[in-house]
């Protein structure tokens, strides 16, 4: 794999907590390479580290040990500052929980990461989200007017709003039932795949994983690779 087919890479990575007289190692000395424009899928059951894991990737929590480089950028020599403007700008998020402002409509919650990025929206982007999410004619509905299924891809357009180089996805189909979570995966696989996004997400249902290009599995704190091209 050539340096530039790599938008993000790991180096024994590891997030330490105590527990009383203990060291839970939640993370354990990890190693990950994201292929830009991939699919990968981090598997594991509850309290494994994923979720610890996509928090340290994303910069959103520090680690105890490791390098972390995303786009050929050192994420852990920035200030918070500005991995804070780093993350709004080159990131995005999608979560189990779709945390849409209610007196917002749809498109203006859509529309918020520009807001505080301060770049304005491509509002031709902007149709062409809506258009491939399906969400054309619930712009102007408010969160309360709108499904799960509608809330969690207006919260994947949020996400993609920005044109991240990275979006990160923690359970995103864990709120849905069996129908909205196949009719959601499509829409994500198509989505990123469409706009050149390299999605990461993490899961405890195969369901998901099989969207994925490369799946890895987490226990213990401990990351292995599964199925799939491994990115090194």
């Amino acid at each position: 794999m050539e340096q530039t087919d790599i938008i993000l890479q790991c180096r024994q990575l590891t997030r330490l907590y105590r527990q009383g007289e203990h060291t839970v190692r939640a993370v354990d000395n990890c190693n990950l390479t994201l292929r830009r424009g991939s699919i990968t899928a981090i598997m594991g059951r509850s309290g494994s580290g994923k979720s610890t894991l996509l928090h340290l990737l994303a910069g959103m929590e520090a680690p105890s040990a490791g390098e972390i480089s995303i786009g050929g950028q050192d994420i852990l020599r920035m200030s918070e500052g500005e991995r804070s403007a780093f993350r709004c700008l080159a990131l995005g998020f999608v979560f189990q929980r779709f945390h849409l402002l209610p007196v917002l409509t749809a498109e203006e919650n859509i529309l918020m990461p520009a807001l505080i990025s301060g770049r304005p929206a491509s509002m031709t982007y902007l149709d062409e989200l809506c258009d491939q999410l399906r969400l054309s004619d619930r712009r102007r509905h408010f969160p309360a007017q709108l499904s799960g299924g509608q809330q969690q891809r207006v919260a994947i357009a949020r996400a993609m709003i920005n044109r991240p180089q990275i979006l990160f996805a923690d359970e995103p189909t864990g709120s849905l039932d069996r129908a909205s979570t196949e009719e959601l995966l499509t829409l994500l696989h198509s989505s990123v795949k469409r706009f050149g996004q390299t999605l990461l997400l993490v899961t405890h249902d195969p369901q998901v994983a099989d969207i994925a290009d490369t799946v890895y599995e987490m226990d213990d704190g401990i990351l292995r690779h599964l199925r799939g091209q491994i990115s090194a």
